[in-house]
């Protein structure tokens, strides 16, 4: 793992260990289409100059987990939105011809991205969160990925889903990542604590 990560996570050391031992179950993530992700990504002003936790949330889970690490490492928030919404009949993954089961057939699918732009002059480290969707990420993380130029970032991906591992997501997405280094992934189910994501965010610097 590149310096700058591991240096900041054994900084962070002592605060996780506090947080940990205060924290409380974090709610379950409401598993509804309303509880989509916000209409616009508004990046907010760097607070430890060099972390950034960006996520595509569809259900509320993977936002739930963002959170929590912009939290933990006082890392800045930023929202991969979609120019069009998922409903939850875009969702419905019984459905071959619903629209995340049409885009995750589709190699070349690349939906559309929404909301400001986003500026990573300034960060070192990009934590990469997204719901698992037929085994893959969704196609919106392809977008977001060909989007931005990741070269010289540390990229750290998580995801949610209700039984799927992370899989090869991962490595999908790190062939997207130019030169980027990518790191080993971790998935999260719905119902995930603090203590969970503080004790993974420690082993990441060990």
């Amino acid at each position: 793992m590149r310096k700058p990560l591991l240096a900041l996570f054994l900084a962070l050391f002592l605060t996780l260990v506090l947080a940990a031992c205060g924290s409380t179950p974090a709610p379950e993530a409401n598993n509804t289409a309303s509880d989509s992700a916000p209409s616009e990504s508004i990046p907010q002003t760097e607070s430890n100059g060099g972390v950034l936790v960006a996520y595509f949330s569809a259900t509320g889970n993977t936002e739930g987990v963002a959170q929590q690490l912009a939290g933990l490492l006082s890392a800045d928030l930023y929202t991969i939105t979609p120019a069009k919404p998922y409903t939850e009949e875009d969702l419905d993954y019984t459905n071959p011809n619903s629209r995340s089961q049409v885009e995750g057939s589709d190699p070349d699918a690349r939906p559309a991205l929404a909301g400001k732009a986003l500026d990573l002059t300034g960060y070192d480290t990009i934590f990469l969160g997204y719901p698992i969707w037929n085994g893959q990420a969704p196609k919106l993380l392809s977008t977001f990925l060909e989007t931005y130029d990741c070269t010289g970032k540390t990229i750290v991906p998580f995801c949610t889903s209700g039984s799927s591992d992370i899989g090869e997501s991962g490595t999908q997405l790190a062939a997207l990542a130019g030169t980027g280094d990518w790191q080993t992934g971790k998935r999260f189910a719905s119902a995930v604590t603090q203590q969970e994501v503080a004790d993974w965010v420690k082993s990441l610097g060990s």
